[in-house]
């Protein structure tokens, strides 16, 4: 099969991008909009999902994907006015400190829910309608570097993290049948409205001695990471996580001394 330039296209595609409302999220689905799907966000807060929605000319619903009567009603009305879903990111995730010797149960459940159940939420419900369809999709989920590596202070993040990259595997085999590809997307320091806004504003987008390019990540890069395993671009390709780090995984602790810029193993 010749490589076609059509073939990174969405066009005729309907997507659906979980916690679409902001940051990465808000980026995949312009990104998808752009390159020509109908687009339906799906996002808790009301206010920044339809703020994103306006802005990309995308279906904007007010859902806790959390909750699975939720999910099954915003795919009903997806469906309904925009036609059968073949491409679904799970991008909704939220993170707050909890040290191992501090968590507690609800805080344990309220992350695991945040990063993972939804995860199986939204693939099982999106996908049981292709499979009785016999339509192929596209199902990406946004993990974490933190999935691969240690992450003091947030264990039950990063180990929810670590679950959806495994989810990823499993589900793509289970699915790969019915040609519905899995895959994730594992990001590192991304500039977001809410990293900026936790650093204060002093973070910077020419700067991260921690990430081998050196700078923080763009949205933008996340969308085009996701377009590529949305469309044709990537048929062949299933049960992976890519890494859209900057380099990050790959270094393994290596960084760029701040004074020198020379790359160093650990602290001096």
């Amino acid at each position: 099969m010749a490589i076609d330039p059509s073939n990174i296209l969405l066009t005729g595609r309907v997507a659906v991008v979980t916690g679409g409302g902001a940051g990465i999220g808000r980026g995949i689905a312009a990104g998808m909009a752009a390159f020509g799907a109908s687009v339906a966000i799906w996002e808790r807060d009301a206010e920044t999902c339809a703020s994103s929605a306006d802005s990309i000319g995308a279906l904007g619903l007010a859902v806790d994907v959390r909750d699975s009567e939720q999910v099954d009603a915003a795919l009903q009305r997806t469906v309904e006015e925009l036609g059968e879903v073949s491409i679904l990111v799970n991008n909704a995730g939220g993170v707050f400190f909890s040290p191992l010797l501090d968590t507690s149960e609800n805080g344990w459940d309220a992350l695991y829910k945040s990063n993972l159940r939804h995860v199986l939420l939204c693939t099982q419900r999106v996908t049981r309608r292709l499979v009785a369809a016999g339509l192929p999709g596209s199902v990406i989920n946004v993990t974490s570097i933190e999935g691969v590596r240690a992450a003091p202070g947030y264990a039950a993040y990063a180990a929810a993290k670590a679950g959806v990259i495994n989810y990823t595997k499993t589900a793509a085999l289970e699915l790969a049948p019915h040609h519905i590809r899995v895959n994730a997307l594992a990001p590192d320091l991304t500039l977001t409205e809410g990293l900026i806004a936790l650093s204060g504003g002093s973070m910077r987008d020419d700067k991260a001695p921690g990430i081998p390019m050196n700078r923080p990540g763009h949205v933008d890069e996340m969308a085009g990471a996701a377009i590529f395993l949305a469309s044709e671009m990537s048929s062949y390709i299933a049960g992976q996580t890519i890494h859209v780090d900057g380099g990050t995984q790959a270094a393994s602790g290596w960084y760029h001394h701040p004074q020198t810029g020379d790359y160093q193993l650990g602290p001096s």
